[in-house]
C-alpha cells in the first residue's frame, strides 16, 4: 500500500504549478465545526453528483458511498476524461482498499501530495478524510486551472469574481465567506454574464434568503448547475464554510468560462474586421479617386486630339489661349490628385502586408500602371495639341499673307485687264488711213509685249492659289473661283491678241510707217511701266518674319533697290525725252498730232504719276521695314532674358533630382529626423517655386509675341514642367517611403537599432547607389544578416523562396521597402487565418458552421452585418438552415497563399 502520510497539505497550487499551504488548513487534531462539515457535505456531494451522473450514478453519503473506491475512481475518470486501472470487485476490506488506493495513486500522478490520508481511512469512513481527500480533488480539477493576469488558483478565481462584480452596487467580494452572505455577489455573476435571467435591480440587501434561493434556482435551471447549499445554511452560519463556497463558485467560473472564450474570440475577430473595414474603405477611396482621374483624362484627351482647325487668327488664338488656362488652372491640381494616389496605394499596401493581408489588386484598368499610362497618353496628346496650335497658327498666318498678296496680285491684273478685251474686238483698222494702220500695228505690237510682260503676274496669281489650296485657306472656292476667271480671260486675251493681229497685218500692205519716235516711246514706257508697278507691288508687298537676321535681309534688300532708284530716273527721264522730241518735230513741221501716242496708251502723265507714287512709297517701306526691325529685337530681347533664367532653373531642378537621389540612400538617424530633414528639404524647393512662376510669366510673353524658337537656350518650359513636377513627385514618394517604414516599424516592433541594421546592410550592397539591389547584391546582404543561401541546393532554394516574396514581378531588383516588409515578417508575428478561424469555432459552439444569430448575439452590430453580408452558405453534411461557412470567409480574408 502506498504510504501518503507524509508531511504535506491539502492547500491549493501556486504560480509554479506546485500546492501552497493556505490559511486556513484542515485542522488534523479537532473535529470539523458541525456548521461547516454540514455544508462542506451537501457542497462536495452535489459537487460529485455534477459530475457522477454524466457516467450514470450518483452518491447520496459522501462518507460511505466512496469507502469501496468503485465511485471515487469512477469520479476521478469523469472529470480527467482518463482511464485508471482497472478496478477489484471484490467485496473484502483488501479488495476496498486496493480500489482507493490506486484512486489516491492516480490523485498522487497529477501532483498532488497528500497528507494524513490513507485509503484505510477512507474504506473506514472517516468523514474528515474523506472531505479533505474530495476537496484535494476539487482544487486539482476545479480550481487549479484558474489563473487571472497569473495569479494562484484560489487568488485567481478571487479577482475574476471581483472583477465581474465590480460594477454592481453593494457588491464587494473580499473573500470566499462573509461576502457572500446576503446573495447579491451569485446573483451578480448571473448577471454579469446572462442579464436575462435575474432582475438585479429588484433584489435587496437585507433579503439575503430570497436572494441566495433565487440565485441556487437560477443557476440549477438554466445554468445546469446543481444547488450545492441552501440559503439557510449560509445565513445562519456567522461565517460560511469558505471551502464550499469556493467549490460552488468555481462552478459559476466553469459554467461562464466558455463565455470568456466566445468574448476573447469575438475581441479578436473585431480586431481583424476592424483592420478588413479600414482597408476596403481605403480601397474603396482609392477606386474613387482613381475612377475621377482616369475620367478627367478620358474626358481631356479628346479635346487634346481634337485637330479641327479653326478658319481665323482669332479663333486660333482663343484656343491657344484655352489651352494656356488648361495647363495653368486645370491640370496641377490633377498632377496633385495622381500624386496623393500613389501614396495612398503605397500606403495602403503597407498596411495590408502589416496585418498579414494579401496586396490589393484594384479593378481592372485601375492599376497605378493603368493610370501612369492614361497619364503618358494625356501628355502626349498635351504636347502634340500645344505642336499643333502653334503650327496651325504658323500655317494661318501665312495663309493670310498668301491670301492678301493673291488679292493685290489679282486685283493689279484685273486693273490692267479692264477694256482690254472691248479694245481688241475693235474693227477700228477698217476705216482707218494707213498712218492709222501702221500706228495700230505698232501699238498691237506694244500691246502684245505688255501682255507677254503680264504673264508672269498670271503665273503668280495661279501659283499662289494652288498653294492656298494646299494649306486648306478655308476660303479657297472663291480664290479658285477668281483665280479660274482670270486665267479663263487671259486665255480669251490670248485668243483676241491673235485674231487682231492678223487683221492687222492683213493691211499693213497698204499703210506707212508709222512714226518711229512714238515707236520707240512705246517700246521703252511699257517695260519701264511695268518696271514702276512691279516696284509700287513690292514696296506694298506684306512680310512677316520670324527673326533678326531675315528682318535685316529685308532691309539690305531694299537698300539695293533703293541704290537702283538714280537709274530708273535717267531711264524715266530719257522716255519723256523721246515724248517731247516728238513733240518739237511736230510743232517745228507744224505738224498737228493725234491726241495720245497711238502705239500705247502709257503717256508720261501716267509715267509721271506711278514715279510719284514710287517716291512715295519708298519712305513708307523704310518705316515698315524700321518698325519690324524694332519688334525682332524686342523679341530678341524677350529670348534672352527667358534664356538667362532658364539656364538657370533647368539645372538648379537637375542638381535637385540627383541631391534628392542622394539623400535617399545616404540618411542617417532615426526615421522620424529622416521624416524632418526630408519636409524641410521639400519647403525648400517649394520655396524656389517664384522663379518658376517668373519662367512662365517669361514664357506667356514670348507666346504672345509668337517666338517660336530660341537659340539661347536648350531649355524649353515644357521641359521645365516636366522637370519641377518630377522632382516634386520624387521628393512625394521618398517621404512617403519613410512613412511607410515607420508604420512598418512601429506595426511590428522593430526597434530603432534594426531599422539602422537594415539601412546600413543594404547601403552596403548598394554600391552603386541606386536605391535597389540586384540578386547577386541581394544574395550578399542575407549573407551578412545570417540567412544560409550559400550556393548549393539548399541554399539556392531558400534564395528563390525569399526572392519570390521581395520581387513577385521578376524585376531583377529588390527596393529597400521590400527589403524591410521582408524583415519585418521575419521578425514578427500576426493573425493567420487559422487563428481567426478558430475564434470564429469558439463562437459557433464548436460547429464547423455558424449562424447569423450567433454573430449578431457575439459581435457589434456592424461588424456582424459585415460578416453575414459576406459569408457564404455552408455546404458540408452538417448543414442547418441559415448555417454560414466561417472557414471560407476566413481564408478569403487573408488570401489563398495562408492556406
Amino acid at each position: 500500500m502506498v504510504d501518503y502520510h507524509m508531511t504535506t497539505d491539502l492547500g491549493q497550487l501556486g504560480p509554479d504549478g506546485r500546492y501552497m499551504e493556505q490559511e486556513d488548513d484542515w485542522d488534523r487534531d479537532l473535529l470539523l465545526d458541525p456548521a461547516w462539515e454540514k455544508q462542506q457535505r451537501k457542497t462536495f456531494t452535489a459537487w460529485c453528483n455534477s459530475h457522477l451522473r454524466k457516467a450514470g450514478t450518483q452518491i447520496e453519503n459522501i462518507d460511505e458511498d466512496f469507502r469501496d473506491g468503485l465511485k471515487l475512481m469512477l469520479l476521478l475518470e469523469v472529470i480527467s476524461g482518463e482511464r485508471l486501472p482497472k478496478p477489484e470487485r471484490g467485496k473484502m476490506r483488501v479488495h476496498k482498499i486496493n480500489n482507493v488506493n490506486k484512486a489516491l495513486d492516480f490523485i498522487a500522478s497529477k501532483g498532488v501530495k497528500l497528507v494524513s490520508i490513507g485509503a484505510e481511512e477512507i474504506v473506514d469512513g472517516n468523514t474528515k478524510m474523506t472531505l479533505g481527500m474530495i476537496w484535494t480533488i476539487i482544487l486539482r480539477f476545479a480550481i487549479q486551472d484558474i489563473s487571472v493576469e497569473e495569479t494562484s488558483a484560489k487568488e485567481g478565481l478571487l479577482l475574476w469574481c471581483q472583477r465581474k462584480t465590480a460594477p454592481y452596487k453593494n457588491v464587494n467580494v473580499q473573500n470566499f465567506h462573509i461576502s457572500w452572505k446576503d446573495g447579491l455577489a451569485f446573483n451578480a455573476l448571473i448577471h454579469r454574464h446572462r442579464p436575462e435571467l435575474i432582475e438585479y435591480d429588484k433584489l435587496r440587501k437585507d433579503d439575503p434568503v430570497t436572494n441566495l434561493n433565487n440565485a441556487f434556482e437560477v443557476a440549477e435551471r438554466y445554468l445546469d448547475i446543481p444547488k450545492m447549499l441552501d440559503a439557510e445554511d449560509i445565513v445562519n452560519t456567522a461565517r460560511p464554510d469558505e471551502k464550499a463556497i469556493m467549490t460552488y463558485v468555481s462552478s459559476f467560473y466553469h459554467a461562464f468560462s466558455g463565455a470568456q472564450k466566445a468574448e476573447t474570440a469575438a475581441n479578436r475577430i473585431c480586431k481583424v474586421l476592424a483592420v478588413n473595414q479600414e482597408n476596403e474603405h481605403l480601397m474603396e477611396d482609392y477606386e474613387k479617386l482613381a475612377s475621377d482621374l482616369l475620367e478627367w483624362i478620358r474626358r481631356t484627351i479628346p479635346w487634346l486630339e481634337d485637330r479641327v482647325p479653326e478658319k481665323t487668327m482669332h479663333d486660333m488664338q482663343q484656343k491657344l489661349e484655352d489651352f494656356r488656362d488648361y495647363r495653368r488652372v486645370h491640370k496641377p491640381p490633377k498632377v496633385q490628385e495622381k500624386c496623393q494616389l500613389e501614396i495612398n496605394f503605397n500606403t495602403l499596401q503597407t498596411k495590408l502586408r502589416l496585418s498579414n493581408r494579401p496586396a490589393f489588386m484594384p479593378s481592372e484598368g485601375k492599376m497605378i500602371s493603368d493610370i501612369n499610362n492614361g497619364w503618358q497618353h494625356l501628355e502626349q496628346a498635351e504636347k502634340g495639341y500645344e505642336e499643333w496650335l502653334l503650327n496651325e497658327i504658323r500655317r494661318l498666318e501665312r495663309l493670310d499673307h498668301l491670301a492678301e498678296k493673291f488679292r493685290q496680285k489679282a486685283s493689279i491684273h484685273e486693273a490692267w485687264t479692264e477694256g482690254k478685251e472691248a479694245m481688241l474686238k475693235q474693227k477700228d483698222y477698217e476705216s482707218a488711213t494707213l498712218a492709222d494702220i501702221k500706228a495700230q500695228i505698232r501699238k498691237h505690237e506694244a500691246f502684245e509685249s505688255d501682255l507677254a510682260a503680264h504673264q508672269d503676274r498670271v503665273e503668280q496669281i495661279a501659283a499662289i492659289a494652288q498653294e492656298l489650296n494646299e494649306l486648306d485657306y478655308y476660303d479657297s472656292p472663291s480664290v479658285n473661283a477668281r483665280c479660274q476667271t482670270i486665267c479663263d480671260q487671259w486665255d480669251v486675251l490670248g485668243s483676241l491678241t491673235h485674231r487682231r493681229r492678223e487683221a492687222l497685218e492683213l493691211t499693213e500692205k497698204q499703210l506707212e510707217a508709222i512714226d518711229q519716235l512714238y515707236l520707240e516711246y512705246a517700246k521703252r514706257a511699257a517695260p519701264f511701266n511695268n518696271w514702276m508697278e512691279g516696284a509700287m507691288e513690292d514696296l506694298q508687298d506684306m512680310f512677316i518674319v520670324h527673326t533678326i537676321e531675315e528682318i535685316e535681309g529685308l532691309i539690305a534688300a531694299h537698300e539695293q533697290f533703293k541704290s537702283t532708284l538714280p537709274d530708273a530716273d535717267r531711264e524715266r527721264e530719257a522716255i519723256l525725252g523721246i515724248q517731247n522730241e516728238a513733240q518739237k518735230i511736230a510743232d517745228y513741221n507744224h505738224i498737228k498730232l493725234a491726241s495720245g501716242n497711238p502705239y500705247t496708251s502709257v503717256t508720261p502723265q501716267t509715267i509721271n504719276s506711278k514715279w510719284e507714287k514710287v517716291q512715295q512709297l519708298v519712305p513708307k517701306r523704310d518705316g515698315a521695314l524700321k518698325g519690324e526691325q524694332d519688334k525682332q529685337q524686342s523679341n530678341e530681347r524677350l529670348r534672352l532674358q527667358f534664356a538667362n533664367l532658364a539656364n538657370v532653373v533647368g539645372p538648379w531642378i537637375q542638381a535637385k533630382m540627383e541631391e534628392i537621389g542622394r539623400i535617399a540612400i545616404e540618411m542617417h538617424g532615426t526615421l522620424e529626423d529622416q521624416m524632418n530633414h526630408l519636409k524641410q528639404y521639400e519647403q525648400s524647393v517649394i520655396n524656389y517655386k517664384p522663379n518658376i512662376d517668373k519662367l512662365e510669366q517669361q514664357h506667356q510673353l514670348i507666346q504672345e509675341a509668337l517666338i517660336f524658337d530660341n537659340k539661347h537656350t536648350n531649355y524649353t518650359m515644357e521641359h521645365i514642367r516636366v522637370g519641377w513636377e518630377h522632382l516634386l513627385t520624387t521628393i512625394a514618394r521618398t517621404i512617403n517611403e519613410v512613412e511607410n517604414q515607420i508604420l512598418t516599424r512601429d506595426a511590428k516592433g522593430i526597434s530603432q537599432e534594426q531599422m539602422h541594421e537594415f539601412r546600413a546592410s543594404f547601403n552596403h550592397f548598394d554600391r552603386d547607389h541606386t536605391g535597389a539591389l540586384g540578386p547577386e547584391e541581394f544574395k550578399a546582404c542575407l549573407i551578412s544578416l545570417g540567412y544560409d543561401v550559400e550556393n548549393d541546393r539548399q541554399g539556392d532554394a531558400e534564395f528563390n523562396r525569399i526572392m519570390a516574396i521581395v520581387d513577385p514581378n521578376n524585376t531583377g531588383m529588390v527596393t529597400f521597402q521590400a527589403f524591410i516588409d521582408f524583415m519585418s515578417r521575419e521578425t514578427t508575428d500576426t493573425d493567420t487565418a487559422d487563428q481567426v478561424i478558430a475564434s470564429f469555432k469558439v463562437l459557433a459552439g464548436d460547429k464547423n458552421y455558424i449562424t447569423a444569430a450567433e454573430l449578431r448575439r457575439e459581435l457589434p452590430p456592424d461588424q456582424a452585418e459585415y460578416c453575414i453580408a459576406r459569408m457564404a452558405p455552408y455546404q458540408g453534411p452538417d448543414a442547418v438552415p441559415g448555417a454560414l461557412d466561417y472557414m471560407s470567409f476566413s481564408t478569403a480574408l487573408y488570401g489563398e497563399s495562408d492556406l
